[in-house]
């Protein structure tokens, strides 16, 4: 006699595999920089969108702190929708933002006082999708918090971005414990570019690509994020490594 519905385990099990054959698919297209030799370091060419990324300043201080989190703006402001970004500390400079393509308008910041509030608002709106991206704030980033992140940005194919931040230098060591983050990026600022007439260049960057999956760590010195969130190569090096492949200042 023939049944008279699906068999619900079947049906589970299919709707799992799309599940995954869908993250799969998003996770395939990226955000270039347009620099081929940076890209040439990250699968696909470029920042994976439905995945989480991580930023932070090459040391505890809020001047390198900025930096990471004006990259981050700039890879934002590069994605195509509203911008969440999750804080515990009200104190992100709005023209800075601007400066690095991000405009105000495009964002809604989300403040709490719990960096575990911060977190829960970042996998909402990762799992909320049809958003740019999603940025968040915070000091440590656990491997299960990570994973539930990664997992939610899967799952509607938005990029996550989370700026780590210390309040005192004992804290820059949680930076070094794993996470399910794709990718990961330490900033560090630089001597301004040189003009011909007395002022101020164009702010540089050192930029550490500390870990990324199927792929080399390098570093690049670069242009800091123009107006319409893209950096360019510093005329300096690029691309420093040691004869193992990996960032010199990354061991």
């Amino acid at each position: 006699m023939a049944q008279s519905g699906a068999n619900p385990v079947i049906t589970e099990l299919r709707e799992r595999i799309s599940h995954l054959e869908g993250g799969v698919s998003r996770r395939t297209q990226t955000l270039p920089f347009g620099i081929s030799e940076i890209d040439e370091h990250l699968p696909g060419g470029g920042l994976s969108y439905g995945a989480l990324h991580e930023f932070a300043g090459g040391a505890a201080g809020t001047v390198d702190g900025a930096a990471a989190a004006l990259f981050a703006a700039g890879v934002a402001a590069r994605t195509k929708g509203k911008v969440i970004w999750c804080l515990t500390r009200p104190d992100l400079f709005f023209p800075a933002l601007a400066q690095a393509g991000l405009h105000p308008d495009r964002v809604i910041f989300v403040e709490a006082d719990r960096e575990e509030d911060v977190l829960a608002s970042m996998e909402e709106a990762l799992s909320f999708g049809g958003l740019g991206a999603v940025v968040a704030e915070l000091v440590r980033l656990p491997m299960t918090a990570s994973r539930r992140l990664q997992l939610a940005a899967e799952k509607t194919g938005t990029m996550g971005l989370v700026v780590r931040r210390w309040r005192r230098q004992t804290e820059a060591s949680d930076f070094g414990q794993p996470t399910a983050s794709s990718t990961r990026w330490r900033v560090s600022v630089l001597p301004s570019e040189a003009l011909p007439v007395p002022g101020v260049g164009r702010a540089r960057w050192l930029l550490e690509l500390m870990r990324v999956k199927a792929g080399e760590c390098a570093e690049f010195e670069v242009g800091a994020c123009n107006a319409a969130g893209r950096i360019d190569l510093s005329t300096g090096f690029v691309d420093r490594q040691d004869k193992a492949g990996r960032s010199v200042h990354s061991r």
